[in-house]
């Protein structure tokens, strides 16, 4: 991955990164080998997997920061949910998501826009050009099918965030009518993905890897998601989709190559990489680009770490943590959240914080040394792999054997009483989602696909539109997609608004 090249875009989608430039000394005549273009890049193996390392690289932008003082775009999937609260007050972008009064202007949109279209023009690019290389042609294909995996991957968040999109599956110059594209219907764009990994998925890529790179079991992984949203809202494309969705993550778990860790402190181990139960992440390498999700979700200024700034950008509200059962290890201290820690300066003196605060992302050595973090946002893991086996299966099949001990298998860690056939519901089966994954960017799509909301004091399921907050801000059909950014819509004429804003 520090092979990677940037291949920038010139409105997103226009490929500008590798512009030739001229010598103002044209009877040197020299060649710059450093300066490219599409026609003379993509010539060998090695550019090839630079431009597909580009692609991994640009997994870093969701949890990298974006905007002003404590910002990031993972953030902005966790305040629309109703389930945080912030110590930041100078973030106008959290805050406006967490109260619902967010506008076209949000700049997380613009983040998520951008550089989500500007991975997509560099798969594009990669698909086109590399099976024009003379090389090994399982490399060659293996590299091809990843590109397929990031370009699904990234038009995933993109239709789920923003409705009908632009359509984009080939490389954009100056002159191409697609500069100005207009959207496409949400069921053009899931067809492109769920094409995207069956292809991804007829390659040798290893069912399993720990390289960093993406494995059969993410593929797989992926498409069994894009199928249960697929089952669910705006599209609702049929009962069928339960069960290809059951199937494909049902193939993921007879792998046999992933399983829940014993406890939950190695999920956020910088060391472990894509094994035991961690299946697709992103990844940072101190001294050449560190991870700031540690920091952010310290307690602000309690003087726990080594970190000049301790953010507190987000923390789960009271409501949420008492909606757990009381004997659930989750809510246990240090299991994925913690009310204390020693002082930095004074180990002995243990800080209380006066309420949660989320410990998925604590970075142990971070804290206590470095100040510096690696750790990598884990896009999927073994127990949403499990969980969406139980809820595709129970919709397909019922409450059957597989499906209950899916389910079952992350009460047990969590120390919770077991389902049984006779008191299984698909509401159990959500409320377990909700809780196991909570803080990992699945509530708020989750929330869109159901069109329904767990209510905090009831632990019952609500409607989506007209769900109010524990803290007074209610859900609107507005907010069953994000806002087209503003700059888009000002500079190109062929895109519109989502209704409401």
């Amino acid at each position: 991955m520090k092979k990677s090249i940037y291949i920038n875009l010139k409105n997103i989608l226009l490929f500008s990164g590798l512009l030739l430039s001229s010598s103002c000394m044209d009877f040197l005549e020299e060649r710059n080998e450093s300066n490219y273009t599409q026609e003379n890049y993509f010539q060998t193996p090695e550019h090839a997997e630079a431009a597909i390392n580009h692609l991994y690289s640009s997994l870093r932008f969701i949890s990298n920061g974006a905007g002003t003082y404590g910002e990031s775009p993972f953030m902005s999937l966790e305040f629309p949910t109703g389930l945080v609260n912030t110590e930041v007050g100078q973030s106008q972008f959290n805050n406006t998501l967490r109260n619902l009064t967010t506008n076209t202007e949000n700049n997380y949109f613009n983040v998520w826009w951008e550089q989500s279209y500007r991975a997509i023009a560099n798969a594009n690019l990669a698909i086109e050009r590399i099976p024009d290389i003379l090389m090994n042609e399982n490399t060659q294909q293996n590299l091809i099918a990843e590109a397929h995996f990031f370009r699904a991957f990234n038009y995933f968040n993109l239709v789920r965030l923003f409705g009908d999109i632009p359509f984009i599956t080939v490389p954009i110059d100056a002159d191409s009518e697609l500069l100005y594209p207009s959207r496409s219907s949400q069921e053009s764009i899931y067809e492109l993905i769920v094409s995207d990994l069956q292809i991804a998925e007829e390659s040798s890529i290893p069912a399993s890897t720990t390289n960093g790179r993406i494995s059969q079991g993410a593929i797989k992984s992926l498409l069994a998601q894009v199928y249960l949203t697929m089952a669910g809202y705006p599209l609702q494309a049929g009962d069928n989709y339960y069960t290809l969705a059951a199937e494909k993550a049902k193939e993921v778990i007879d792998q046999g190559t992933y399983r829940l860790f014993d406890t939950y402190d190695d999920l956020h181990d910088p060391s472990v990489q894509l094994s035991g139960e961690i299946i697709f992440k992103n990844q940072y390498l101190i001294g050449f680009a560190t991870s700031g999700m540690t920091a952010w979700l310290l307690p602000r200024n309690r003087n726990i770490s080594q970190f000049s700034d301790e953010f507190g950008v987000m923390f789960p509200t009271p409501a949420f943590i008492n909606s757990h059962e009381p004997e659930d290890l989750r809510i246990a201290e240090r299991g994925f959240y913690y009310t204390s820690y020693p002082s930095i300066n004074n180990p002995s003196q243990e800080v209380s914080f006066g309420g949660h605060y989320i410990y998925k992302y604590f970075d142990e050595e971070a804290v206590l040394n470095t100040a510096q973090s690696e750790l990598g946002f884990i896009f999927i893991r073994y127990a949403e792999v499990l969980l969406t086996f139980a809820e595709a299966g129970f919709e397909a099949y019922g409450a059957t054997s597989e499906v209950l001990d899916a389910v079952n298998v992350i009460r047990e860690r969590a120390n919770l009483e077991l389902y049984t056939a006779g008191n299984l519901t698909r509401e159990a089966i959500w409320k377990e989602r909700f809780h196991e994954l909570a803080f990992e960017n699945k509530t708020w799509y989750d929330m869109i696909r159901r069109r329904m909301v767990m209510n905090l004091a009831t632990g019952t399921f609500e409607n989506f539109v007209g769900h109010s907050f524990t803290y007074g801000p209610t859900l609107s059909e507005k907010y069953l997609l994000f806002a087209i950014p503003q700059r888009e819509i000002d500079n190109n004429s062929n895109l519109t608004q989502n209704p409401e804003w």
